[in-house]
């Protein structure tokens, strides 16, 4: 691509995306795909140009990830020790005849024998599955069935307290592999002892020709009908993980990148592992939950320069108050984004204040793979919305009948269904032994996501909510997001759901559920103050009818509010599918 649209990566400040709009125009996914080396032989494998590439150049030496582990001790792995460490993997699966296509699933907490894991795999041409180390044993039999996991990487104590128990109930599972505590051998019958495997495991290791469609990633994501959804994701996203990586959270080579996604969902292994690495840069990754103090001293003492977290942990940061923030030197933070739920527009001037700058929201699904739509490092923040398309992503907004045919809404403002040009790398290839499943997410070229939003005059995206979660109330359409929003802007609010609730006259009346910051108590009076502030705010029509009090909000752990459990639950309807839920 021969603009300046898209500088080359430098060390200096300015903006990896400097002209939005001729970059949209003149970038082409061939010119992302000569960013990257291939397979000496032939192909793409992720784990090559995560790792391989670097070692074998002039970043072999350069820190590609640093573990912090649950006491802050550090831990750090070069691009080469990277490179032998995922050989021994590769060995470790191939001596237990291990083939390609074969699915290695991971449960296990961050850490590096996770990443190890995670590249190795991919170096063997098999299918990597990560599991959240939190879930039970039921939800980890079902994924692991549904996917047809050969392996199973955990540790000691996860695998005595939610495998052994289920372990007769996997029969396609061969080997599993155990990370003994403090690296000490394991000897646990029916298992293998992980550092045993490594020690004699080779250190040379070829890549195989890899296509580029080859299957390398599944991803589960949460079903309404209580069964989840297996996402299929190949190499070539690959493509979409290292530009994305570059243009939308705007890496440079000597940055000091933190995601603080879990790899057991999609941002943790796309953005916690694949984009940092293919852009050469250290990654840092800390094995300890949330703590607004550790949070920040991390921040701090790392000198992280890129940070990639969530709205609800930005909420509970917001939470623990601006005076903590005082207390350290947060002079490296040069660009913050947030994923996994839209950010609502007072966590954005939040930011601003407290840090001199602003959160990038962006916009992707487990199904993209990657970022979609961005708030990029040369663009004005419009707090609330998503941004603008990535280049090379052509995104719509329409409007489908009954029959889900698909009519453009070209008019700014007007609320329909998000759709994508079904024509990137990264896009998901299917739901594992769901075709049909899969087939209906398209229509006409399209892939429609099931989100519903709105396009501005400037050609900003506006998240509106999920398409089964827009409540229908006296002919009009209310997302339930607006409504979150104003409710988080009073000082007592921590975190707010909003469902529709059946009514005979109506159809749907707006109900929220609140959880409350410290210092506040539930009462009538408070009640009564958060109705009158939603109405004034957003009139009679949209404002929530009834609002109830909770302790804390049902959400999964990438920090969604899962609205639908909590209208579940208001109905009395069966739950479905709630193993990514976080524990209370």
């Amino acid at each position: 691509m021969s603009s300046e649209a898209i500088k080359k990566m430098s060390l200096g400040p300015e903006p990896n995306l400097v002209d939005y709009d001729n970059a949209y125009r003149e970038f082409t996914w061939g010119w992302a795909r000569d960013q990257l080396d291939g397979l000496p032989g032939g192909g793409l494998n992720i784990a090559h140009e995560a790792v391989d590439r670097h070692a074998l150049g002039n970043r072999a030496k350069h820190v590609a990830m640093r573990f912090l582990n649950k006491n802050g001790e550090p831990t750090e792995h070069t691009f080469e020790d990277l490179r032998d460490k995922t050989n021994k993997f590769a060995n470790l699966l191939r001596a237990l005849g291990v083939v390609k296509g074969e699915r290695v699933f991971a449960l296990a907490g961050r850490i590096p024998e996770l990443y190890i894991a995670a590249l190795g795999t991919l170096k063997n041409q098999c299918v990597f599955c990560p599991l959240f180390s939190a879930f039970g044993p039921d939800p980890i039999k079902m994924r692991a069935n549904i996917g047809g996991a050969k392996v199973l990487l955990t540790t000691t104590q996860l695998y005595e307290r939610k495998v052994a128990q289920i372990r007769n109930s996997l029969p396609l599972l061969k080997h599993v592999l155990l990370i003994g505590e403090n690296g000490e051998k394991t000897n646990v019958p029916g298992t293998l002892d992980l550092y045993e495997l490594m020690e004699t495991a080779g250190l040379e290791f070829s890549i195989g020709t890899t296509d580029e469609e080859d299957v390398a990633l599944l991803h589960f994501t949460s079903g309404t009908t209580g069964i989840p959804k297996g996402a299929v994701h190949v190499h070539q996203a690959v493509i979409a993980h290292h530009v994305t990586g570059k243009l939308a959270l705007d890496l440079h080579p000597e940055d000091v990148f933190w995601c603080t996604a879990d790899p057991g969902w999609v941002t943790g292994t796309s953005y916690g592992i694949i984009a940092p690495l293919t852009n050469g840069v250290t990654s840092i990754i800390d094995e300890a939950e949330f703590d607004a103090e550790r949070w920040y001293r991390t921040l701090q003492d790392e000198k992280v320069s890129v940070w990639y977290t969530a709205p609800t942990a930005i909420r509970m940061l917001m939470k623990a108050g601006d005076e903590i923030i005082k207390k350290y030197d947060l002079s490296n933070l040069r660009f913050m984004a947030s994923v996994g739920e839209p950010l609502n527009p007072e966590a954005v001037v939040w930011s601003e204040k407290v840090f001199g700058i602003p959160f990038h929201d962006n916009w992707w699904q487990t199904e993209t793979g990657g970022i979609m739509i961005a708030n990029f490092a040369s663009m004005k923040v419009k707090p609330g919305s998503m941004g603008k398309p990535l280049p090379g992503i052509t995104a719509t907004i329409v409007r489908n009948d009954e029959d889900r045919i698909i009519e453009e809404i070209k008019e700014p403002n007007v609320q329909g269904e998000l759709a994508l040009r079904a024509d990137f790398p990264s896009l998901f290839r299917g739901y594992l032994n769901e075709p049909e499943r899969y087939n209906n997410c398209f229509r006409s070229g399209f892939y429609l996501t099931g989100d519903l939003a709105k396009r501005d005059a400037d050609g900003y995206y506006w998240f509106v909510g999920r398409k089964d979660d827009v409540i229908k109330t006296s002919g009009h359409l209310i997302g339930p997001f607006e409504v979150e929003s104003i409710l988080l802007e009073h000082k007592a609010v921590a975190e707010a759901g909003v469902i529709g609730k059946p009514d005979p006259i109506a159809m749907e009346v707006v109900k929220a559920f609140v959880s409350l910051k410290g210092g506040f108590e539930p009462s009538e009076e408070l009640r009564r103050e958060l109705l009158g502030h939603a109405r004034k705010r957003l009139g009679a029509v949209v404002a929530p009818k009834e609002i109830e009090f909770l302790p804390s909000l049902p959400r999964t752990r990438s920090g969604k509010i899962m609205r639908r459990l909590l209208k579940a639950r208001e109905l009395g309807l069966p739950e479905g599918d709630v193993s990514t839920l976080e524990a209370c």
